[in-house]
């Protein structure tokens, strides 16, 4: 119930300043790339220790914050403008990452399916 709130929410939010015009499925998926983009540059060419200690910086987690959110929304945008149901789409998706990758072969091993 709270996430159908927050695809509400969205929706008003873009419908109030007439932006649908431009979220055709191209551009929104354009735009996932690019925020995520933005949240990667937070952690650009610093060691796993300096990420690290950057995480304990409430700025930096804030700022980590809001871009996994803008993430997040235009991600739920798509999915409702598509008619997909993220969480049935999730559970699908985890199903089949499953048979891809059986505990037996996979545990402890960052290789992709087609190599264990």
């Amino acid at each position: 119930m709270r996430l159908r709130k927050l695809i509400s929410n969205a929706h008003a939010f873009r419908n109030e300043r007439d932006w649908k015009q431009y979220h055709s499925s191209r551009n929104v998926a354009l735009s996932v790339v690019l925020e995520a983009a933005e949240l990667l540059e937070i952690f650009q060419w610093k060691s796993d220790r300096e990420c690290e200690e950057l995480l304990n910086d409430p700025a930096v987690r804030q700022n980590i914050s809001d871009e996994l959110a803008d993430i997040f929304l235009y991600i739920l945008l798509m999915a409702d403008d598509l008619d997909i149901d993220l969480v049935e789409a999730a559970e699908r998706k985890m199903k089949k990452n499953a048979e891809k990758y059986p505990v037996a072969k996979a545990k402890g091993k960052a290789l992709k399916y087609n190599q264990l």
